[in-house]
């Protein structure tokens, strides 16, 4: 359930990186990323602490690229299905970066974005697409510029830029589990 902008299921934590969105009464994009840090490792602190502006850039090498980036997502489902919501869907999360769809630009303004813990070539967990599916058909209910035609990957709005999900998720059995 959502309220006031918030997952009721999830874990909130309060990202720094946000903003007002230019028409909050425009949601009509949900983005699906994938995201681990560093790249390959799951289970660890290093994604909570970039959305919270937190990262210790020295922690590892490939970090070091990442000091002053400030990004957020609205929500994180870890691999097992844990979900984190660092955005309130109602603002605009820092996480589509130059990106386009439909011929419209800065899709953080109308976009709700979920990172999933994963990589472009790491199978993703039954427990997450469970996770996805459920906040998505939440999402559509609450928002209703949203359906299933508006549902993409980052690749699909920063197509030189950017690959995830990537290749290793299934769109077919995610529709099948939002279908449900």
């Amino acid at each position: 359930m959502i309220k006031a902008g918030w997952l009721q299921e999830a874990t909130p934590r309060q990202s720094p990186h946000q903003d007002n969105r230019p028409d909050p009464g425009d949601i009509s994009l949900l983005v699906i990323h994938g995201i681990s840090l560093p790249a390959g490792e799951f289970g660890g602190p290093y994604i909570d602490d970039l959305f919270m502006g937190q990262l210790d850039h020295q922690a590892h090498p490939e970090f070091v690229p990442l000091k002053g980036l400030r990004v957020s997502a609205h929500c994180l489902i870890r691999r097992d299905g844990d979900v984190v919501q660092y955005v309130p869907f109602h603002r605009r999360a820092w996480h589509a970066g130059r990106s386009s769809y439909a011929g419209r630009r800065r899709c953080n303004d109308f976009a709700i974005g979920i990172e999933l813990e994963g990589t472009d070539t790491a199978p993703y967990t039954k427990e997450q697409y469970q996770q996805l599916a459920q906040i998505a058909a939440e999402l559509i209910t609450a928002y209703p510029q949203l359906s299933r035609q508006r549902i993409v990957g980052h690749q699909h709005i920063a197509p030189v830029r950017k690959t995830d999900p990537g290749p290793a998720f299934d769109w077919a059995y995610f529709y099948e589990q939002l279908t449900g």
